[in-house]
């Protein structure tokens, strides 16, 4: 993949990598303990600086819900959303509703050439459900 988006391959850069498809959403503090166990030596900034050239590339995919720090997952190329839990803040993937990709046509662009669409959903996860904690605490 990193051969593939003209990156040279290094450890800290298949680390970040391996580190996000085996947590999708995760944060960069995450993703730096993920890393930091296979190399102890890498830095924060280091892993950064991965992060940023592999969104950069394509290679991964940079979302900040509003009010969260930013996360980084691998599925990339497509048009997909998320939900967030408002309670707990888990981040699930939600494919479009419609189609591939209906949100990129606008009702009204602007001017713009729209290339992305990022929505998020909120609400609660089944775990944060009250009727679901009711279930499962008699």
């Amino acid at each position: 993949m990193l051969r593939g988006a003209d990156l040279r391959v290094t450890r800290p850069r298949v680390a970040v990598l391996d580190a996000v498809f085996a947590h999708p959403h995760a944060d960069t503090d995450s993703i730096f303990t993920t890393v930091r166990a296979d190399l102890p030596d890498v830095s924060k900034q280091a892993v950064y600086d991965v992060l940023g050239a592999l969104t950069v590339a394509g290679l991964v995919r940079r979302i900040q819900p509003s009010g969260s720090v930013a996360r980084y997952e691998s599925r990339v190329g497509d048009n997909h959303h998320h939900v967030v839990c408002r309670s707990c803040g888990t981040i699930a993937d939600v494919d479009c509703a419609v189609g591939d990709a209906p949100c990129l046509t606008a009702s009204n662009p602007a001017g713009f050439s729209i290339d992305e669409a990022e929505v998020i959903y909120w609400g609660l996860c089944d775990a944060c459900t009250p009727a679901h904690n009711s279930r499962s605490h008699p």
